[in-house]
């Protein structure tokens, strides 16, 4: 809620002397922190001189109870005194006043020539800040050794806090006496004003009754010793008679209050009624809700028929479900219905009024643009299809503009109705990309079947040829090719069979930590010998979901071959199980040093027979395979690369696979406790 009149005046007014204060406040404890450290300094320079000029005859003659019993009283000078103590030219302590024994660190934290009156430092003990001065003890330009003196900076310090205390006290109690003062000064302000505001209130509220303005002590009939009572203005209290038309003062112009104001500014009754500013503004409030008042029966009944016509046309026009507006001729909403509303996220109010460019984004403000401005020259309709983005998704809309003409068949607006047919486009899309895979599938699954039957009898004549041939010879390695290159066909036919087959689902209920841990059984060893090592971290708990047991198993094989292809040797492979981020999800991710994958090639890589891998190494279905597993247990997978955990300089691939359990599982973290480590 924002500040009113009242308050903006206070809120300046305080601020001003908050501001005022803070001001005094800083230069103060500045100059009273700076004049006290400065006498600190002196004072200690005072008392160094002092005693070192007292200390020459004790020093040559070496007495020692002389020299203790002037280092002792100087100390007890006052509190701030913290130590005193004598070097000679040696810097070897000749007497000092401390009672745990003279602190050796001391002597060279502060040191003076002999050319020099003085020097000082600022030591901190710990406890305190410590001005320690040191004062050359100097006779017919001999120096004769060097006298020590510490004064606390800390109590100097508490000094000063006292009387900045002091200081702000004064200030608040300034700040406080004159916005006391002020307030009594304001309140006969604001409250005019604040009656002014209510009355402006109440006439919005047709309310035209209201009297703003106080009643005068004088009135016209009083001064101009007038007894016309057929006068507007005879005992007419709460209006001024320089507001009102058709009075019959002699001196007064005919007409309403823009014709007689001239010759009224000159009539003695103004001089003496007319009040200040906010005197004049009540007034003239008042002699406004006068005039509307006059008038409002005739527009209050006009009004209220446009209105019913109105309101009959909008409940028709928000009942229909397609959106509807209608522009002017600038190509500004003029009308629109509900549903145009709800599309744009809008109420009416921010809509009527405006044009394409407040409405819309650049590009599609710059497009309807060009079309309004089309439909408006040429008169001819446009039918369309749009495409809109949206926080939710983008959207589909069947759009219809039609010229709106008048007389002379000149064309004055347009009319635009359109029908929100995204999920129509859905139902299109995803019949479309279902036929296509289904066609994907049985030319699949033709091509694999068709193909295996002469790919075994290749194979087995090819396996016999082998036996028969010398191992050592051209003819070997060649055959021993057509094996290897055999069995790579034979892999493809057998992931193409995979993809297009839609075999029953065995549902039971497993620990998903013994399924991946029955996968690495099988793939460790082969792993190792590349020596890619595989570390895994299972939750502490068993995590147990319902689903097809075996299809999960494939869904880990395959990310863990993909893992290990990225890698090809000297790499490591991660693999963590936990609880996921929602109740009853198990999270399982698979992490690699690999490679990794490019960034425009990860939105790509779950699509059928795509794949990075070289012809040798992978068909592309894989991935697609997994998605379709991931899919079928309604879970969900996620790709980083570089993996969420790792630097971006270091590469590889991370796969988080989340699917639900079906089970009560208390939530927990993926890196949690642990029962094994590998």
């Amino acid at each position: 809620m924002k500040l009113g009149f009242r308050g903006k005046i206070y809120l300046g007014f305080f601020s001003l002397l908050l501001i005022q204060g803070l001001v005094i406040f800083f230069w103060v404890s500045h100059v009273v922190k700076e004049s006290m450290l400065e006498e600190l300094k002196n004072r200690g320079i005072s008392i160094g001189i002092s005693l070192s000029a007292r200390m020459v005859e004790p020093i040559l003659v070496m007495d020692f109870l002389r020299m203790k019993v002037l280092v002792d009283e100087t100390v007890q000078l006052g509190d701030d005194i913290f130590y005193t103590f004598v070097l000679d030219e040696e810097d070897n302590p000749l007497t000092h006043t401390f009672k745990h024994g003279f602190p050796v660190g001391l002597k060279r934290s502060n040191t003076v020539l002999d050319n020099q009156k003085g020097s000082i430092q600022l030591l901190d003990i710990g406890e305190h800040l410590i001005y320690d001065y040191a004062i050359p003890v100097i006779i017919n330009d001999n120096r004769l050794g060097t006298l020590r003196l510490g004064l606390f900076r800390t109590r100097a310090e508490k000094a000063v806090n006292k009387i900045i205390i002091s200081v702000v006290v004064t200030i608040m109690l300034t700040i406080l006496i004159a916005g006391f003062i002020g307030s009594l000064l304001l309140n006969p302000v604001t409250k005019s004003i604040q009656k002014l505001h209510e009355s402006s209130e109440q006439a919005l509220r047709g309310n035209l009754d209201i009297r703003t303005a106080p009643m005068l002590k004088k009135n016209c009939w009083d001064i101009m010793q007038c007894h016309q009572k057929d006068c507007p203005a005879y005992k007419n209290f709460h209006h001024r008679c320089w507001y009102l038309a058709g009075t019959l003062c002699q001196t007064c112009v005919e007409g309403e209050y823009a014709k007689k104001m001239d010759s009224c500014q000159q009539c003695s009754v103004y001089k003496q009624c007319s009040g200040d500013e906010i005197q004049c503004l009540a007034e003239s409030f008042d002699a406004m809700t006068l005039s509307l008042r006059g008038n409002l029966s005739d527009l209050k009944s006009a009004e209220s028929i446009l209105n019913e016509q109105k309101a009959l046309l909008q409940m028709i026009l928000d009942a229909i479900p397609d959106f509807i507006s209608l522009q002017d001729h600038e190509g500004r909403y003029v009308s629109v219905n509900r549903a145009f509303c709800e599309m744009l996220n809008k109420n009416k109010e921010d809509i009527v009024g405006r044009g394409n460019d407040d409405l819309f984004s650049g590009n599609q403000a710059e497009l309807y643009n060009q079309e309004d401005k089309s439909i408006l020259e040429t008169g001819i309709p446009l039918v369309k299809e749009n495409r809109l983005s949206g926080s939710k998704g983008p959207k589909w809309l069947h759009v219809v503009k039609i010229p709106v003409s008048e007389v002379k068949d000149r064309v004055k607006g347009l009319v635009c109705s359109g029908r929100d047919i995204t999920q129509l486009k859905a139902v299109q899309e995803q019949l479309t990309q279902a036929q296509k895979m289904e066609s994907v599938g049985r030319l699949a699954a033709g091509v694999a079947h068709e193909i295996n039957t002469p790919l075994g009898i290749i194979l087995g004549y090819a396996q016999l040829l082998l036996e028969d041939v010398e191992k050592e010879g051209q003819i070997y390695d060649d055959v021993a090719t057509i094996v290897k290159q055999t069995k790579i066909c034979s892999k493809i036919v057998a992931d193409l069979l995979n993809f297009s087959r839609s075999g029953k689902s065995i549902i039971t209920e497993f620990n998903i930590n013994e399924a991946i841990e029955e996968v690495l059984g099988v793939v460790e060893h082969t792993f190792s010998l590349n020596h890619v090592m595989v570390k895994y971290e299972y939750h502490k708990e068993p995590l147990l979901m319902k689903g097809d047991k075996e299809k999960i198993k494939q869904v880990f094989i395959n990310l863990l071959n993909n893992a290990f292809d990225a890698i090809e040797e000297n790499g490591s492979i991660f693999v963590n199980t936990g609880i996921g981020e929602i109740q009853n999800e198990i999270q399982v991710s698979i992490s690699d040093t690999g490679i990794g994958i490019a960034k425009e090639n990860i939105s790509k890589i779950f699509e059928p027979f795509y794949t990075t891998k070289s012809p040798d190494k992978g068909t592309g279905l894989g991935l697609s395979v997994t998605f379709g597993i991931i899919k079928e247990h309604n879970g969900r997978i996620k790709v980083f690369s570089p993996p969420l955990s790792g630097k971006k300089e270091d590469g590889g691939t991370q796969f988080i696979v989340v699917l639900p359990s079906g089970l009560n599982m208390k939530k927990g973290e993926l890196n949690g406790e642990y029962s094994r480590t590998g």
